[in-house]
């Protein structure tokens, strides 16, 4: 397969001379800048995934009717942080 380049672009003289300063030994500019890419393409790969998921999940619980209402969970969860100050409070805390 034939590679491609990526467009360039213009960055502040301070900034470039900020990058070249964090470049590891034999590493250049453009493996930086590739690296870069890669990565945040990634990124970007995995929270819309991750986005796809909730959303499918929160449809499948909406379908199913199969969710916890919010006040109880958030009542559960009060129930549980209050038993810890009392506990703490109780051992001197």
């Amino acid at each position: 397969m034939k590679t491609a380049t990526l467009p360039p672009i213009r960055v502040a003289p301070d900034f470039r001379l900020e990058l070249e300063g964090v470049l590891e030994q034999g590493e250049t500019l453009s493996q930086f800048v590739e690296n870069a890419v890669r990565t945040t393409v990634a990124k970007r790969k995995n929270q819309a995934e991750f986005i796809r998921r909730g959303v499918a999940a929160i449809e499948a619980t909406q379908r199913d009717g199969s969710g916890i209402p919010a006040d109880q969970v958030i009542a559960k969860l009060e129930a549980k942080l209050a038993a810890a100050r009392l506990d703490l409070a109780q051992r001197g805390g």
